[in-house]
């Protein structure tokens, strides 16, 4: 007889304690887990965290935890589903991914990233960047994603090419030594001047596994420096330096601040998106615009732009002629 409701092909696992070897060791948790428990929703593996069923070394711990060689990870069962077919990939995705690689030795890729595309697969999504990237480089042995960018963000996206690199970009973002700025515009005129804003963020898990960031006592330090580029009647345009890369930092810290993201919908202004909605924005006006740091494999000096894209171009100059 057939099974009406489907067959289950899911196999459950036995409790797995797994020693961290040297090439796993520097990277988070969360990560570690997700490239351990293939086909498994993000939402199962924060979950796990949040309710303690992860052990390091015998003791709870959070999904940034940086993970050491030697350390000794507890893993519950679970229940893998076996991989479903590798997820198809346009020829056209592929093509604007190529056009837009902006640097690519043996070590990185860096490619300026299209608002609209998230930079990895999940929640309904077949694939993102990484896999698209994946899909147009099936010899290369290793791509993984140093950072992340919204879905709706644009601009400078690094993929390591070598794990042992991957580490290394992330002991530099970890100790801040890597210049990250973007562009943003925002409500209502920037009187503040150059601005260092240092604040405490918490992040509360809604059903779903949707993420909503607040500043609030005991959550992690966050700062970002503010500096105003272009001020109109009703808008600025800002340009933001990250010194701690926390979830949705300028956004919130923007919003904090009185002057929240044109087209943020989580955390801005209902009122000033549709205003800048009629001039012509699709999407919330957040660009990547730059990345710098030393090379340190090389020792050079690297940095890497990416110019405000045409999507966002005539917003600018809508607000332009109405200053005028």
């Amino acid at each position: 007889m057939s099974n009406l409701r489907g067959e289950d092909k899911s196999k459950p696992t036995k409790v797995a304690h797994v020693r961290v070897g040297p090439d796993e060791a520097g990277q988070r948790l969360d990560n570690f887990l997700i490239s351990r428990l293939k086909g498994i929703p993000r939402t199962r593996i924060y979950r796990m965290l949040r309710k303690g069923e992860v052990r390091v070394n015998k003791g709870r711990s959070s999904a940034s935890y940086r993970i050491c060689a030697g350390d000794t990870v507890r893993i519950p069962p679970v229940r893998l589903t076996p991989p479903g077919p590798t997820p198809t990939v346009g020829a056209g995705a592929r093509q604007v991914l190529e056009s837009r690689v902006l640097f690519e030795n043996e070590r990185l890729l860096v490619l300026d990233k299209p608002a609209g595309m998230a930079v990895h697969g999940g929640s309904g999504l077949s694939f993102g960047v990484i896999e698209a990237l994946r899909s147009c480089r099936p010899q290369a042995p290793y791509l993984e994603l140093v950072h992340r960018l919204d879905r709706e963000t644009s601009g400078c996206l690094m993929v390591a090419k070598r794990r042992s690199y991957l580490r290394s970009l992330h002991a530099l973002l970890r100790e801040g030594r890597m210049e990250k700025r973007y562009l943003a515009l925002v409500r209502g005129q920037w009187h503040l001047g150059k601005r260092l804003m240092e604040d405490l963020l918490k992040t509360h898990h809604r059903e779903g596994g949707e993420r909503h960031v607040k500043l609030q006592e005991g959550g992690k330090p966050a700062a970002s420096l503010f500096s105003p580029v272009q001020i109109f009647k009703t808008a600025s345009l800002v340009e933001v330096e990250l010194h701690t890369g926390r979830t949705h930092q300028i956004r919130v810290q923007a919003a904090g601040a009185g002057h929240p993201l044109a087209g943020d919908e989580k955390y801005g202004d209902a009122q000033f998106n549709g205003e800048v909605r009629a001039l012509g924005l699709r999407r919330m006006f957040l660009h990547a615009h730059s990345l710098a740091y030393e090379d340190p494999v090389s020792g050079e000096w690297r940095s890497f732009s990416c110019p405000l894209p045409d999507d966002l171009r005539p917003v600018l100059d809508a607000l332009e002629v109405a200053r005028a």
